[in-house]
């Protein structure tokens, strides 16, 4: 059974799945390619007729994951240029009186991977729980995050405005309401979103935002943007400039951005040459060029930036086995190498293995812990008490279930919510087994924040959420682990939070 919609560029035609209607493949900016190529967004051609929008559409152009990672991280597929689309799944197609809240998801994957049409990402529980979800395709890689020399950069977060933008245009028509909009994300969605944040391009375009494993440290200023484009320029064989790189094919780009990877992993030691960077996890950051990006995220929040945006923020307690232990790193690390490491964090090594001793644990679980921490949870607690000296509201949570992937070696690993927040539980860090009622809750805590601004997860089988109280005051973390009820924690790992008092 189809349903046909109209958006501002022209009709599209969608299909019934169960409750929900889905819409993919619905463009929201022309093809940034040809002329466009290394521009902002613009808008997309309109169309004549009812297009159909039954499948997903293109992806950005990527690398793919390491092969290590093959059977754990779903991989996009079929890149093409016209990819700067969405998708949307909806209870009330053509229902403009129904105002149901939006939900707009926002891809992680380092910004070089990563796609709004994952099986992970399929928003048809979440339609089916009662809000609009829409998720979204932005420019990866060079092609989104490169500062040229005339000033233009961050082209993947202005795709992001432009798509919230057709949200704001759009999105009645598919029962939306355009003023109760929540963006959410993980990883570099959430990075980017806490950017948003503080954009003013991004201003009023949004009310709410969820932001997972990503918060608002992660970016470049001027002159370590200007080094990662000169010199992935010269990898590529081109000059740093929009006319050089513009002829350059994506495939080759995209080999010299991985090529730089490789760099900058060894130079781990050296971060003041590659910034945030350092160590080769991220090559591209977003970019803090004074006009699209006005300040480091993290210091525009404590300068009240973002603080009439509601905010759920939080981390998954092992974020930092899933990239340490499918690629062996982690039982190479001896106690050598994990002094080295804690000291290049700025830490005492000493304290440091005091304050993060565990029983039976080995030098690579200590390292885990603390990199979780520094990459992690510390950036959104700081975001968190940022926003609290501004009386801004907002709510922590640890996502605690530890995965069964690899003999369950990853523990609560990157990305091991992001099934339970879809309602997906078939991906690869969940698996048949995973709680069901695990993700109703949370299912239930993220749809009554978009509602309302307060994650309260009522009306769910067996009873809701306990009281979740805003981190101010008492530093209060709401634990979601599947094994028993939530519990509010108060300060959770406090001698770990004050060991990187002072630190960046």
């Amino acid at each position: 059974m189809h349903v046909t919609v109209p958006t501002s560029a022209g009709r599209v035609r969608g299909q019934w799945k169960r409750r929900v209607a889905a819409f993919m493949d619905v463009s929201y900016a022309a093809p940034p390619f040809g002329p466009r190529r290394l521009r902002p967004p613009e808008p997309p051609q309109p169309w004549t007729g009812v297009r159909d929008a039954f499948v997903p559409g293109p992806t950005a152009p990527q690398p793919g994951y390491l092969p290590a990672m093959a059977g754990l991280l779903e991989e996009a597929v079929a890149p093409g240029e016209d990819c700067l689309n969405l998708n949307v799944w909806t209870p009330a197609p053509g229902r403009t009186g129904g105002r149901l809240p939006v939900m707009v998801w926002i891809h992680g994957g380092a910004f070089r991977n990563g796609s709004g049409s994952l099986p992970s990402y399929d928003g048809t529980q979440l339609a089916a729980d009662g809000v609009v979800c829409v998720t979204l395709n932005y420019r990866l890689g060079a092609e989104g995050f490169l500062l040229l020399p005339d000033g233009t950069s961050n082209l993947g977060l202005l795709d992001q405005v432009a798509a919230l933008e057709w949200v704001r245009d759009n999105i009645a028509e598919f029962g939306g309401d355009p003023e109760n909009v929540t963006v959410f994300g993980q990883s570099a969605g959430a990075i980017s979103i806490t950017a948003l944040m503080t954009m003013p391009q991004a201003r009023g375009l949004f009310r709410r935002a969820i932001t997972q494993s990503g918060a608002g440290h992660h970016s470049h200023p001027e002159h370590i943007a200007r080094r990662v484009t000169e010199r992935l320029a010269a990898l590529a064989g081109a000059e740093p400039t929009r006319e050089s790189l513009a002829a350059v094919p994506p495939r080759r780009l995209i080999a010299a951005d991985a090529a730089l990877g490789r760099e900058i992993a060894q130079e781990a030691a050296a971060p003041g040459q590659w910034g945030e960077s350092a160590g080769g996890g991220t090559t591209v950051l977003p970019v803090v060029d004074g006009a699209t990006l006005p300040q480091r995220p993290i210091d525009a929040l404590a300068g009240g930036a973002g603080r009439d945006i509601d905010l759920l923020t939080g981390t998954t307690s092992d974020e930092f086995r899933l990239f340490l232990v499918p690629l062996g790193i982690g039982t190479r690390i001896t106690d050598q190498v994990l002094q080295g490491f804690l000291a290049g964090l700025g830490l005492d090594p000493a304290e440091a293995r005091r304050v993060y001793a565990r029983p039976e644990a080995a030098p690579g679980d200590l390292l885990s812990a603390a990199m979780s921490d520094h990459a992690y949870r510390i950036p959104a607690l700081r975001v968190a008490e940022a926003r609290a000296a501004h009386g801004a509201k907002t709510f922590v949570y640890e996502f605690a279930w530890p995965s069964p992937a690899l003999g369950g070696a990853l523990g609560a690993c990157h990305m091991a919510e992001i099934g339970f927040v879809f309602g997906t539980l078939d991906n690869p860090l969940a698996g048949p087994d995973a709680p069901g009622e695990l993700s109703d809750h949370i299912r239930a805590a993220w749809t009554s924040f978009a509602r309302t601004g307060r994650p309260t997860g009522t009306g769910i089988p067996g009873g809701g959420l306990p009281h979740w109280p805003a981190y101010a005051g008492r530093r209060s973390v709401m634990r979601l682990d599947g094994a028993g009820a939530p519990l509010v924690l108060e300060d959770p790992a406090a001698d770990e939070r004050r060991l990187w008092h002072g630190l960046r």
